[in-house]
């Protein structure tokens, strides 16, 4: 059975900084890419960044510089740390898995950026 889970959401300050972490089990997750999507309210979910397999990564530019994605293959989980946080950044924030045709997803984290 797969399991994607995110955890680390949270009420944050503008300005301020929070790691998402998403762990994954029942994939063979070193051949997946992970990603982390949003979704605000009244607004279609988006990508904010990627991570493939062999480490590349690449991101949405409204994060670029400030967001950073990465993996750890020993523990199935990849993170996204978010630094200089604005209030436009406030959405659910969700992790997906990526391979061929399979496709999983988190059930999402909500992020609150607001003084």
């Amino acid at each position: 059975q797969v399991q994607v889970v995110e955890s680390g959401g949270g009420l944050v300050q503008p300005g301020g900084s929070l790691r998402l972490s998403c762990a994954a089990s029942g994939i063979i997750f070193r051949l997946y890419t992970m990603a982390w999507y949003r979704q605000a309210p009244g607004k279609q979910r988006e990508l904010v960044a990627r991570i493939i397999s062999g480490g590349t990564t690449d991101y949405a530019d409204s994060v670029k510089g400030r967001f950073t994605i990465s993996r750890d293959n020993a523990k199935n989980t990849v993170y996204l740390q978010m630094n200089s946080l604005k209030p436009d950044d406030t959405a659910v924030y969700y992790c997906s898995a990526n391979y061929r045709q399979r496709d999983y997803w988190g059930q999402g984290t909500q992020v609150t950026v607001s003084s």
